[in-house]
């Protein structure tokens, strides 16, 4: 058997459905595996390796409060790094010493892009394509603090068209676009699944 290698997964409710899959609540409630730690096992056994993987809902609803955008995770991880939790959630100093992969995602709402009409503020809460890209600035010169951690990042999920309009969508692509060629870097502890295209037929011409 290979070493063991520990991964953990950050994220909400579009993340739960994607954990579990098919496994309905009763077997849920009841401690049977989702469908992404069954594919691990078959995998370990298949390929005699040793993938432990586990979930979490990151942040915690309370004290933290119900929100995974990108400046959540720069407040919890880079404003407020260091050895002790913040509001009750780990670091990535606490995170890192536990675990060899960190996966992490937002929630759909993250698409939701405001237009850029104030100053540019890494510390600020509002959703523009400015803030996030400082925001995944910072994030990225964070982890790179940590190479023996592999970091994996998936692409902001779309929202339904009922939920959005379209300078909004074009927003989210121009971000998720950005991610991919110009803020992930090849060489490094850290990498991008394009979620988002898995999603949505985007015409970039």
């Amino acid at each position: 058997m290979k070493n063991q290698t520990n991964i953990i997964f950050l994220h909400h409710s579009t993340g739960r459905f994607i954990w579990y899959g098919d496994v309905g609540k009763l077997p849920r409630k009841l401690g049977f595996a989702g469908d992404v730690e069954k594919w691990f096992d078959r995998h370990n056994e298949d390929y005699n390796k040793n993938y432990q993987i586990t979930e979490l809902f990151f942040p915690k609803d309370e004290p933290y409060g119900r929100r995974n955008y990108p400046f959540d995770y720069y407040n919890i991880w880079v404003k407020n790094a260091g050895d002790q939790p913040y509001k009750e959630e780990p670091t990535l100093e606490i995170l890192t010493k536990k675990y060899d992969v960190i996966i992490f995602k937002h929630c759909f709402p993250v698409s939701s892009i405001k237009e850029d009409t104030i100053k540019p503020d890494i510390n600020s809460e509002i959703s523009t394509l400015t803030n996030y890209k400082l925001q995944y600035e910072a994030l990225k010169k964070k982890m790179l603090e940590f190479p023996k951690t592999k970091f994996i990042l998936w692409t902001p999920p779309a929202l339904l068209q009922i939920h959005t309009y379209k300078e909004e969508a074009e927003r989210a692509n121009e971000f998720s676009e950005w991610l991919k060629n110009v803020w992930d870097e090849k060489g490094d502890n850290i990498f991008l699944w394009d979620f988002r295209d898995l999603q949505v037929e985007v015409d970039y011409s």
